[in-house]
């Protein structure tokens, strides 16, 4: 007798792992008993504290009264401003719902139970888990210093591999690999295998430390890049990115896309996010204000943490499951890393100043340490 739908599931859907993603501040308050929940901060999810860009604001109430509209499915609009920006061919470009939806297209196109795929072992944790879902053989390869072994990962590259994942600047570590290591990497990366190199972070970068990672796509190199509005935008909540790559990889990745599978309003405010380089300015400048504040104060206090290049730090508070649950207590959300295999690190976002500020007192009385003074 059948009595149950996981009889009728495929059998390993029940041993795939699912994401944790950040706690959101409303639960936290409906868990913990807040009766508000304007004091307490996210630092949890790389999001930007200034919010969405202010021309993504104006363009998303423009076109609200057009919502009973379906979106345009080409994203003409949209890939023909990214064109502009970037000095690549619109059908160069794909929009997605979010990067993990490229992800998962990547998964389709090249995946299956007969495939390897390659990572770091503190990569994106979407990466695994997506070679999980189609059944690859995932090949994991220990970090150097927190870093991409690129020589180690391109060492494990098999016969049978198809694709290899590189995050730079990668999360949850905060650092990346530099030009000359990639440059080499990329050329030596036998012609059987398609690089899928995620630059979600890049544009928080200063701009001359953005490596020029569509010079590859420009090559007809078999690259595919990952960007998002995400983050540097702060358009998280409509779930919007695009993927570069050479026409072929597109197209391909188009035979798995669904039609509308993005919205318009995250299509206008994507558009006109982009000519809103004065917020970009701003957000990287708030990142390296706050960069500047935890590598001064978490020194003091006696805390370890790993320099990054992003928004983010990981930080070492031992036992750090139970340490995320105690800051809650202190109204701040960070995020346990217990699921990278770091079970003594958490990460926190950068914020605002006076974030960056509570987040640094809540730790101090978390691990009994003197409270910093500002």
């Amino acid at each position: 007798m059948i009595d149950t739908m996981k009889q009728i599931a495929h059998s390993w859907i029940l041993d795939l792992k699912m994401y944790e993603p950040g706690k959101p501040i409303e639960e936290v308050a409906r868990e913990l008993g807040f009766e508000s929940v304007d004091d307490i901060i996210k630092l949890a999810s790389n999001e930007n504290a200034l919010g969405p860009s202010p021309l993504a604001l104006r363009a998303m109430k423009h076109v609200a009264s057009q919502m009973h509209r379906y979106p345009d499915s080409s994203a003409h609009l949209l890939r023909r401003a990214l064109s502009k920006k970037l000095g690549v061919k619109p059908d160069q470009l794909l929009i997605a719902n979010g990067g993990n939806e490229i992800i998962e297209f990547i998964g389709h196109v090249f995946l299956g139970p007969d495939v390897d795929m390659v990572i770091a072992d503190r990569a994106f944790a979407i990466y695994r888990l997506i070679g999980d879902m189609f059944r690859s053989r995932v090949i994991s390869v220990p970090m150097q210093h927190f870093t991409h072994d690129l020589d180690a990962m391109l060492a494990a590259i098999t016969p049978r591999t198809r694709v290899v994942f590189i995050a730079n600047p990668n999360n949850p570590t905060g650092t990346m690999v530099n030009n000359k290591a990639l440059d080499l990497f990329l050329r030596q990366v036998p012609e059987h295998v398609v690089v899928a190199l995620d630059e979600a972070y890049v544009e928080l970068l200063p701009e001359d430390q953005q490596p020029d990672a569509l010079k590859y796509v420009r090559e007809g190199r078999k690259i595919i890049v990952l960007r998002t509005f995400s983050k540097t935008y702060g358009l998280a909540g409509l779930r919007i990115a695009y993927a570069v790559a050479p026409e072929e990889g597109i197209q391909l990745m188009h035979r798995v896309r669904q039609a509308f599978n993005f919205n318009s309003m995250a299509l206008a405010a994507a558009e006109a996010a982009l000519a809103d380089d004065a917020f970009v300015r701003k957000t990287r400048h708030m990142i390296q204000a706050g960069q500047k504040l935890f590598t001064e104060y978490l020194p003091r206090m006696e805390i370890a943490y790993i320099p990054s290049v992003t928004n983010f730090m990981l930080v070492e508070v031992g036992q750090a499951r139970e340490k995320f649950h105690a800051l809650q207590k202190e109204k701040v959300i960070v995020r346990p890393m217990d699921g990278y295999g770091l079970p003594d690190h958490v990460r926190i976002t950068i914020g605002t100043r006076e974030e960056n500020e509570r987040c640094l007192k809540a730790l101090a009385r978390v691990l009994n340490k003197p409270e910093p003074q500002f």
